[in-house]
């Protein structure tokens, strides 16, 4: 009998090497570009290879190690709870991206103790921006109603200067984070992340291009 899980996409990352994409039919650029998806392709995450986001074997030549560094301790999710709605973050997840701070600073508020406030907003407002959270470090619940995962088509799309983000449920053989989930997440691509292979945001620190 024909396994019905063989045909779904899935991301291996490879220790110190690359990650191992099978089965995926969308790959797009920074630009939204449709890129070329093989039915089995190495992805960059070194950081390193002159063909990204396609391995050239870089990561052989530089030593590159996949090594978790993080403090399994800071693998923790938090709550935040008011207004109708509970919000929980992993900051251990968070890449970075600004999209909570950027779209709902009365609640997602940079700097100031505790950086969430529920009742900063309305419980839509908020449920909109938590699901613009690329990297699953945030997420809700309303009572009698647990987060929606957003409909997606399988899809791993590259962001500039910064890592992958992956969507529509692609499977990782990783072990998740507290609250993490597997629906969509980032992926480092500059392979400076302590939280590998989670985008921990250090491309930024490291001027990381491509």
């Amino acid at each position: 009998m024909k396994n019905p899980k063989a045909s779904l996409p899935e991301i291996e990352a490879r220790p110190n090497g690359p990650y191992l994409v099978k089965n995926l039919q969308q790959l797009r650029s920074a630009s939204g570009e449709a890129l070329d998806a093989k039915p089995a392709m190495a992805l960059c995450r070194c950081g390193g290879s002159s063909r990204k986001p396609y391995c050239d074997g870089t990561h052989a030549k530089t030593g590159f190690s996949s090594k978790r560094e993080s403090d399994p301790a800071d693998d923790v999710r938090k709550t935040y709870m008011g207004n109708g709605i509970v919000v929980y973050d992993n900051r251990s997840l968070c890449a970075h991206a600004g999209y909570c701070t950027d779209g709902l600073a009365t609640v997602f508020r940079s700097g100031s103790t505790p950086w969430i406030d529920c009742g900063g907003a309305t419980v839509e407002e908020i449920v909109a921006a938590v699901r613009k959270c690329p990297s699953g470090a945030l997420s809700y619940s309303i009572p009698g109603q647990d987060m929606v995962e957003p409909e997606a088509e399988p899809c791993i799309a590259l962001q500039k200067n910064g890592p992958y983000f992956v969507t529509g449920g692609v499977l990782l053989n990783e072990p998740w984070r507290q609250g993490a989930s597997p629906g969509h997440y980032t992926l480092c691509r500059c392979g400076q992340s302590k939280n590998k292979p989670f985008c921990d945001g250090s491309h930024w620190d490291a001027g990381f291009e491509g």
